[in-house]
């Protein structure tokens, strides 16, 4: 299983969260993620690599920006 930490710009709430959360989940391989307006990141597992442009590509369909993405 991979995960990746990504830093997001830009989440206020508890809404940006879902919004994060709900567009990184529709991505192929992705079986969880946890999101933190307080932290400014998201955790993601996923059970095959996902490219990093599609994890940029999801945070910003939700209205946000990535800063970093660390894989763990």
């Amino acid at each position: 299983m991979e995960f990746v930490e990504v830093n997001i710009q830009g989440m206020t709430c508890g809404h940006c969260e879902k919004s994060v959360t709900e567009e990184l989940s529709k991505l192929n391989g992705v079986t969880e993620v946890v999101a933190d307006h307080t932290t400014g990141k998201a955790d993601v597992s996923m059970t095959e690599f996902v490219p990093e442009l599609d994890i940029r590509n999801a945070v910003s369909e939700a209205g946000y920006e990535v800063t970093s993405i660390t894989v763990h």
